[in-house]
C-alpha cells in the first residue's frame, strides 16, 4: 500500500472549518443528519487531500472518493484482502480523500456533466437523498447485496434505496445507546441499571443533584444537534417527514422531549452542552471534566472516548436508552455513509461485487469493527464470541459493559428515521432557532414548533 500527499486544501476551506469548530452549536452540522465528516470520525475537513493506491498495476483500475480519511484506510485494507482471495479478479484501487463539501460537490458536478465520476464513492446519509432525485446516476446493487442480506440490518439498506432498488452499501447501524459514567454514579449512590424510563432518569438526576450538591449534572442538552429528538421520535414511532417527504415537526415526541429537557434545565439536573452538542471539542472536555454523568449517542461515539478521553477507561458503561413509556423501542439508528457505484464506471460489476463484499461480508464487517469501531450492519458479528469476548480489543477493554451485550439486547428496537431533501432545512430550524430559543431563553415549545413548521413548509 502506498500513500501520497496530493495537495493541501485552500486556506479558505481551512478557515471555514475553524469557524465551524469554534462557532458553537449554531455552526455545527447536526448529528442527526448523519454527517460522518463531523460525527462519525471527527471533523476531517482540515486535513490534506490524500490518495491511496493498492493492488497490482495490471489489475482492473477502480477509482474511489471518500470524505473521511479513516474510511480510505479501510478500503485500502479491504482491497488488499480482496486481491489475496481473488487471483482472477485483481483490482488496482485508488482511493482519494477530499473534504466533505468538496467531495459531494464534485460528485454532483460529475453526475450532471456525465463525466468525471469515480467508480465508487462514499455519500453521507444526509446528502444521499439529493442524489436520488430524478434519474439516479448509480448502479442498482440488489443482486450484489443479496448474498449478505439475510445477516444485514435491513433498515440500513433501505436508507440508501429508492422504490425497492438498493443504490448504496451501508457502513454501520449507528444504534443510539446511553453512556453512563459509573464512577460518578456509584460515588453518589445511583444504580443506572434500574433506569428504564425517562421518569426514572429524571429521578436519578434529582438524586445526583442533591447528593453532589449540584456539582454534577445528570446530562447536557443540545442546542446544535437533534439526536435527542431522533430518539424521541423512534420511541413514539413518529418521523420528521410525512409519507410524501413534506416536513412534520409538530410531533408529540418532539414536544415531550423538549419540554422534559426544559424541566431538567429549570431543576438544575442538566446543563446546555458546551459547543452545542457532545460531539465537539468543548463537549469532550466537559465530559472529561466529570461535569455530566450520562448522555445518549450512537455507538460510533465509542471512538470518541478512545481518541479524546482515553484516561476515562473503566468508567463508562453502555446501556439501552430510557423510554417515555415501557414497551417503546429504546434506540434509533443515527448517522451513516452509503457507498455507490457510478453508472459512468467501466467496470460496474466488479466494483459492485467488491464494495458489497468489503462492507457486508463477515471479513469486511470484522475490519469495520476492528479499524473503525462501528456497530456492524452484519449481525453475525454480534454473536461471534471470538469477537465479542476479545478482551484485547480496545473498545471492549475501555467500557465497563460489553458493547455487544447492549447491541444484542436492543437489536429489534433500533428505529429508522427517514432522511429526505427537506431534512437539512428541518435540522437548521432546530439547530439555528428552536432549540436555542427553548433552552437558552425558555421559549414556549408549541409556539416554536408552529413557527418552525411554517418556515420548513416555505422551503418545501
Amino acid at each position: 500500500m502506498k500513500k501520497k500527499l496530493v495537495s493541501l486544501l485552500l486556506s479558505t476551506a481551512m478557515l471555514s472549518t475553524v469557524l465551524v469548530g469554534c462557532g458553537g452549536g449554531n455552526q455545527q452540522t447536526a448529528a442527526s443528519e448523519g454527517d460522518t465528516a463531523s460525527t462519525e470520525e471527527g471533523s476531517e475537513e482540515a486535513v490534506a487531500e490524500a490518495e491511496y493506491t493498492v493492488g497490482p498495476e495490471d489489475g482492473t483500475k477502480l477509482s474511489m472518493w471518500v470524505f473521511v480519511p479513516a474510511h480510505a484506510e479501510f478500503y485500502a485494507k479491504m482491497a488488499e484482502e480482496w486481491n489475496a482471495k481473488n487471483a482472477d479478479k485483481q483490482i488496482n484501487l485508488t482511493v482519494t480523500s477530499y473534504p466533505y463539501g468538496d467531495m459531494h460537490n464534485k460528485l454532483t458536478l460529475a453526475n450532471q456533466s456525465g463525466e468525471g465520476a469515480p467508480d465508487l464513492c462514499d455519500i453521507e446519509i444526509g446528502q444521499f437523498p439529493n442524489f436520488l432525485q430524478g434519474e439516479v446516476q448509480f448502479q442498482e446493487l440488489n443482486d450484489y447485496i443479496d448474498p449478505y442480506r439475510e445477516d444485514v440490518v435491513q433498515a440500513r439498506i433501505d436508507t440508501y434505496s429508492k422504490e425497492g432498488k438498493n443504490y448504496g452499501v451501508p457502513t454501520h447501524v449507528g444504534a443510539t445507546v446511553m453512556y453512563y459514567n459509573t464512577k460518578i454514579l456509584e460515588e453518589y449512590g445511583i444504580d443506572y441499571t434500574t433506569i428504564e424510563t425517562w421518569d426514572d432518569y429524571t429521578a436519578a438526576g434529582k438524586q445526583l443533584k442533591e447528593a453532589s450538591g449540584g456539582k454534577v449534572c445528570m446530562t447536557s442538552v443540545d442546542t446544535g444537534g437533534t439526536d435527542w429528538l431522533w430518539l424521541a421520535m423512534a420511541e413514539y414511532g413518529e418521523d420528521f417527514t410525512n409519507e410524501d417527504g413534506s416536513p412534520n415537526i409538530q410531533l408529540e415526541s418532539i414536544k415531550n422531549m423538549i419540554t422534559m429537557q426544559q424541566g431538567w434545565l429549570n431543576d438544575g439536573i442538566a446543563m446546555i452542552s458546551p459547543g452545542g452538542q457532545v460531539d465537539m471539542e468543548e463537549g469532550y472536555a466537559n465530559i472529561a471534566a466529570g461535569n455530566i454523568a450520562s448522555f445518549p449517542k450512537a455507538m460510533w461515539y465509542m471512538s470518541r472516548f478512545i481518541n479524546y478521553m482515553p484516561e476515562m477507561g473503566g468508567q463508562w458503561a453502555i446501556a439501552p436508552c430510557p423510554v417515555f413509556e415501557e414497551g417503546q423501542p429504546r434506540s434509533v439508528g443515527i448517522g451513516g455513509t452509503g457507498t455507490v457505484v457510478s453508472k459512468q464506471s467501466e467496470n460496474p460489476e466488479l466494483a459492485a461485487e467488491f464494495i458489497s463484499w468489503a462492507k457486508l461480508s463477515y471479513d469486511g464487517e470484522l475490519q469495520i469493527w476492528n479499524m473503525l469501531g462501528f456497530d456492524t450492519c452484519n449481525t453475525s458479528i454480534w454473536t461471534d464470541t471470538t469477537i465479542t469476548q476479545d478482551t484485547n480489543n480496545e473498545y471492549i477493554k475501555y467500557f465497563v459493559t460489553n458493547p455487544f451485550d447492549t447491541l444484542n439486547e436492543i437489536k429489534d428496537e433500533i428505529g429508522l428515521i427517514k432522511v429526505g431533501r427537506i431534512n437539512p432545512t428541518i435540522n437548521d430550524a432546530f439547530n439555528l432557532t428552536i432549540l436555542n430559543a427553548c433552552f437558552e431563553e425558555g421559549a414556549n415549545v408549541d409556539e416554536q414548533l408552529e413557527q418552525g413548521q411554517s418556515d420548513c413548509e416555505l422551503e418545501w
